[in-house]
């Protein structure tokens, strides 16, 4: 069975039951008698109890209950008319549904059935006035229904609390009335039964009963009879209760004001846009908005794009002038408006008009023009295709960058060169989020900004110089760009949409690949440049150089001269360089010089020669080492490949009393320190077939070293020019001094081939070297080097350290110079000088 406070909506049947047994005697109360006692209710010796669940019933209050289980329904047959008065008990446990007299407080009310309404389902829903509060001695009865034995709980109130006890029934009271104002749906009249209720426990009794408190606590408060200690725990609830409704309410004004101050400035707004329309005025911010989605509207992005740079656009109109998000958004759009969506400059691609041009900007470089043209007519061919990107990699100064102009001048299309050299910061050509303060847009989509076309000419200058750090990898956002299958939606973290870069012709330049990483030149195709021959700085000077530094100094070709003799001079004293840089830097101080003596009016023009030179560049800056450095044994000339051209090395070697060891100095890698130990191992292996003897080996410490040692040196190419330093220091011979060589020596003596062979031909020519030693293997790679030079220079192509020795100092034949007696009584140590 249950017990449930709700009504029916059904219509129901009123049966007034009769007169109850129990009867009250006056108490002082409007009906009381004359006797002036207190009333009291006398009970019957065992009435009926009645379990109920989820509420508690206190005395003074009128609740309707649902009767819902059988042996409820059982009592009120049996108790009804007869009998008005039971005891209503609430259980401990809502769950249980034939509760026990274990189930059951001890404490409940003695109620009166003031109605019985018997509902058209079959349900009876009556109407109880409690009347006071009652103990549960024992239980008399259990089935079919509740039946025990009870005695009335009397209300306590200690000595002396009178002024206490009136305290806190005016600060209930005046809670009780601030929580009545506040609390939603509840009716006015509810104060005045709080204000008429005089009985310090009746009103405790009232508010426990209507206030929403748990039904534990009013079971508790039922149990207690101390008026006083009631209406403590009633005082602290409502002043809880109070708090949290003050706080609420001024929490809702507070939303309230806010959304009314919105809603008034919204409605103001569009009240002034209608004025300024009808008196054909429009504000600045309403203007700044249309302007922008004029200007969003005539771009040429795709749907997507074009729908997120709008959505930003109108967040303006909600947005004051005066927010700092206002100026973010502000910037962005004037970003996504100024980029070239769309807009490409016309190719003009003539073979033969691109090729006029790059002989007319370049010198040479046969090879790479035909590559460049090749491109281009391919690019004529098939416009939609998407070639490789170029990649130009040789020593600074041999024009690379200029290359890159020309091409650009040559398709007719805008150039960009963005230098890569330091950058460490991946930022830098993603961009920022805009959620960082002074975010702004990558380094690429700045650029193309700026160019104003969609398919420019972009350089990335100094590929091999991209460093990397905690900020991130910048080549990892270049391999994106670098791609064709993959920049047509490059992502800037600024922009947060993709830009198509796939129609932008990407060049990429460097002094050396081997920095780069693999996976990004596995997306360039590397066209190398190699440095310039003597003949070729002679045309390049007289071609280029001159004429522009003519034009920067404010001279006439007319007032100055300079002969071919004079440029070959300094190109051989002055510079040593695998470009022209520094070349054109000596012919400016030149020119500069000129321009100050025209300038001061001690001369009008001059042919500038041989003996002239030094008046304006002071005296040589290089000379020949050659014949001084080799002029003696343990001394071998190599050759060496750098990010700035070809270099002639020099190998020295030297002995000393000690226990064969290998003394390494000269700032060398480890490479290199490999190729000396195994040079060393190859000439001690075979010293008996080249007449050495094991002691000198053995009681000897050999010190190698290669002089510019400030300067950081590695590579397996110094090992035939070690080897045979070694075997020169320990014979006693030179080695001839018109002779380089270069190639890696294994301990088989086999000489294996190397790398840059032109440009380490170039700069042996430019050293006044005569001969030559390379691997066989390295001899196709001459072909790449110009005719007037081989027919100057004398090459040697060996397979075996035999072969190297032979064209450095003839070979192992001939007398050694000490006899191997005299070297024993000497000590090896010292047959050095």
């Amino acid at each position: 069975m249950s017990d449930e406070q709700r009504d029916k909506a059904d219509r129901p049947k009123i049966e007034v039951p009769e007169e109850p047994e129990a009867q009250i005697i006056p108490d002082g109360r409007p009906d009381a008698g004359d006797g002036g006692e207190e009333p009291r209710l006398v009970l019957p010796e065992t009435p009926a109890v009645m379990a109920i669940r989820n509420t508690v019933i206190f005395p003074g209050t009128v609740m309707p209950l649902l009767v819902g289980r059988e042996k409820s329904r059982r009592l009120i047959d049996d108790v009804l008319p007869d009998q008005r008065t039971i005891v209503l008990l609430t259980q401990r446990e809502t769950e249980v549904e034939d509760p026990g007299p274990e189930d059951l407080y001890d404490v409940g009310t003695a109620v009166t059935v003031l109605k019985l309404l018997r509902n058209e389902d079959g349900n009876r829903t009556i109407i109880v006035h409690g009347l006071l509060r009652v103990h549960i001695d024992a239980f008399s009865q259990t089935e079919p229904y509740f039946r025990a034995k009870v005695t009335s709980v009397q209300d306590v109130t200690a000595p002396g609390t009178e002024k206490e006890l009136e305290a806190r029934v005016l600060d209930v009271r005046a809670k009780a009335d601030r929580l009545v104002e506040l609390a939603p749906n509840v009716p006015d009249e509810a104060q005045v039964v709080i204000n008429s209720i005089e009985s310090p426990s009746a009103l405790a009794d009232f508010l426990a009963a209507n206030l929403p408190l748990e039904t534990p606590v009013k079971q508790s408060l039922l149990n207690e009879p101390n008026v006083l200690r009631r209406l403590e725990i009633l005082q602290q609830y409502l002043h809880h209760q109070v708090d949290v409704l003050e706080l609420s309410g001024q929490i809702q004004q507070e939303v309230r004001q806010s959304i009314d101050k919105s809603q008034r400035e919204y409605f103001l707004r569009e009240q002034l846009k209608a004025i300024q329309k009808e008196l054909g005025q429009v504000d600045e911010q309403t203007a700044e908005v249309e302007d922008l989605k004029a200007k969003v509207e005539q771009t040429k992005m795709s749907e997507p794009t074009k729908s997120e740079c709008l959505r930003q656009v109108t967040r303006l109109e909600r947005i004051p002038p005066a927010s700092p998000e206002y100026t973010v958004i502000r910037t962005y759009v004037d970003v996504m408006v100024e980029l070239p969506w769309g807009v490409t400059t016309p190719d003009m691609l003539d073979i033969n008009r691109a090729q006029e041009i790059l002989n007319a900007d370049h010198y040479d470089l046969e090879k790479v023009k035909k590559r460049i043209l090749e491109y281009l007519a391919v690019r004529r061919l098939a416009p939609g295709s998407r070639g490789p990107v170029l990649c130009f990699v040789g020593p600074p100064g041999v024009g690379k960058t200029s290359l890159g102009q020309s091409i650009a001048r040559a398709m007719g299309r805008k150039f960009i060169r963005m230098s890569l050299g330091g950058m460490r910061d991946e930022a830098e050509l993603r961009g920022h989020r805009r959620t960082y303060i002074g975010a702004m847009p990558g380094r690429i989509i700045q650029e193309i900004r700026k160019a104003g076309t969609s398919n420019p000419v972009f350089m990335l200058d100094e590929l091999d110089k991209v460093g990397m750090d905690f900020r991130g990898d910048p080549t990892s956002a270049l391999l994106e760009v670098l791609d064709p299958a993959q920049n047509f939606s490059f992502q800037d973290h600024y922009l947060n949409v993709p830009f198509d870069l796939s129609n932008v012709m990407f060049i990429g330049t460097a002094n050396v690949m081997a920095t780069v990483p693999p996976a990004l030149r596995d997306r360039m195709e590397v066209i190398e440049l190699p440095g310039y021959t003597r003949t070729e700085k002679l045309h390049i000077a007289r071609k280029y150089l001159l004429p522009r530094q003519l034009t920067e100094n404010g001279l006439k070709p007319a007032q100055l001269r300079i002969t071919d003799a004079a440029l070959r001079h300094i190109t051989t004293f002055y510079t040593r360089e695998a470009g022209v840089r520094e070349l054109e830097r000596q012919i400016g101080a030149i020119c500069r010089g000129m321009a100050a003596r025209i300038a001061g009016g001690k001369a009008k023009r001059k042919t500038i020669n041989i003996k002239d030179i030094p008046t304006f560049l002071g005296p040589k800056e290089y000379e020949s080492e050659l014949a001084q450095r080799t002029s003696v044994p343990g001394v071998a000339t190599g050759l060496a490949y750098t990010p700035y051209g070809g270099e002639i090395i020099f190998i020295e070697a030297t002995s000393y009393p000690g226990k064969g060891d290998l003394v390494l100095t000269g700032q060398i890698g480890d490479v290199m320190r490999e190729s000396a130990r195994a040079a060393l191992s190859l000439i001690r292996s075979r010293g008996k077939d080249m007449d050495i003897p094991d002691e000198m080996f053995a009681h000897s410490d050999i010190h190698m070293h290669v002089p510019a040692g400030a300067i950081p040196k590695d590579g397996p190419s110094a090992g035939v020019a070690m080897a045979t330093a070694i075997y020169s220091l320990l014979k006693g011979r030179s080695v001839h001094s018109d002779v380089a060589m270069t190639g890696e020596v294994t301990l088989r003596g086999l000489v294996l081939p190397v790398g840059g062979i032109k440009e380490k031909v170039l700069a042996a020519r430019q050293a006044g070297i005569r001969k030559v030693v390379l691997p066989e293997r390295n001899r196709r790679h001459l072909e790449d080097v110009p005719p007037e030079v081989l027919e100057k220079m004398e090459f040697v192509f060996v397979e075996k350290i035999d072969q190297v020795l032979d064209a450095a100092m003839d070979g192992m034949t001939g007398k050694p110079a000490r006899p191997p007696r005299r070297r024993r009584r000497k000590r090896p140590a010292r047959t050095d000088s």
